[in-house]
């Protein structure tokens, strides 16, 4: 289907080194970025260590105890560092990554197409924080609480269960929920562009509920904690991000000419 004249691309014929130079170009502000915000995040690799481990210092307090992190490996506390650092990088960096990405692929879209996915990409790492947010200050604190429950304290000659967290494995998981939580608050953003495209319709999704229920439910339970609050702290946030999805589709779904 031809374009209308105003919806043009604004971009001039290149060869194919000049392209390879610009995507070099591109990758070398990206890698850039990222060894800044690495060496930075490195600096503060303490304070980030703390903030992550805020949620179950508080959980402690809370009991009137004060317990601290162990490492088994000589190793283990640099490396958990480094993990730090590379995961607050990515965060750091992430806007100019996305930036230079754009920077690179906007020439060769027509000016509709842009018009299209600027908002997306405006609301993905928006939700991506909003889903950080929710297992940070919502989901960790209730799950932390569960797992702590089962500690068993000294009574007569039996021996007691206490927890003594590993800073590498205490790290781990909290990144990963992170993480896990970010793209899963990525649902609106999918299914928005699949309705963009045509994938999918309003009307379907609408169809599909009480499926997406059972599979969110399902998700929840392999992303989230084992525990009963945290599964539901996490599945209803993406019930009701699945319903803005159904009101974004109807709003951006290519409208059908009736014959």
């Amino acid at each position: 289907m031809a374009k209308p004249d105003e919806d043009v691309i604004d971009d001039k014929p290149m060869p194919l080194m000049e392209h390879l130079l610009e995507l070099r170009t591109r990758l070398m502000w990206s890698i850039g970025a990222f060894v800044i915000a690495f060496v930075i995040c490195y600096h503060y690799s303490g304070q980030i260590y703390l903030f992550l481990a805020q949620p179950l210092a508080d959980v402690f307090r809370e009991n009137g105890e004060v317990r601290k992190m162990i490492y088994t490996s000589l190793t283990e506390a640099f490396f958990t560092y480094m993990k730090v650092a590379v995961f607050g990088a990515a965060f750091i960096s992430f806007p100019v990554v996305a930036t230079q990405l754009w920077m690179f692929i906007a020439p060769g879209l027509y000016r509709s197409e842009k018009k299209a996915i600027a908002p997306f990409l405006v609301a993905s790492p928006i939700l991506f924080v909003m889903g950080a947010s929710v297992v940070y200050y919502l989901v960790i604190p209730v799950a932390w609480k569960f797992f702590i429950g089962f500690e068993i304290p000294a009574e007569g000659n039996g021996l007691p269960i206490e927890l003594q967290p590993k800073i590498g494995e205490y790290l781990d998981l909290v990144m990963k929920l992170i993480l896990a939580f970010g793209v899963a608050f990525q649902l609106p953003v999918a299914l928005s562009l699949m309705a963009k495209v045509g994938i999918v319709t309003s009307a379907g999704l609408k169809k599909f509920r009480r499926y997406a229920v059972v599979v969110m439910t399902v998700i929840s339970a392999v992303l989230a904690p084992p525990d009963p609050g945290s599964m539901i702290m996490l599945a209803v946030p993406l019930m009701a991000l699945y319903e803005l999805s159904i009101i974004a589709a109807r709003f951006v779904e290519p409208k059908r000419k009736e014959d």
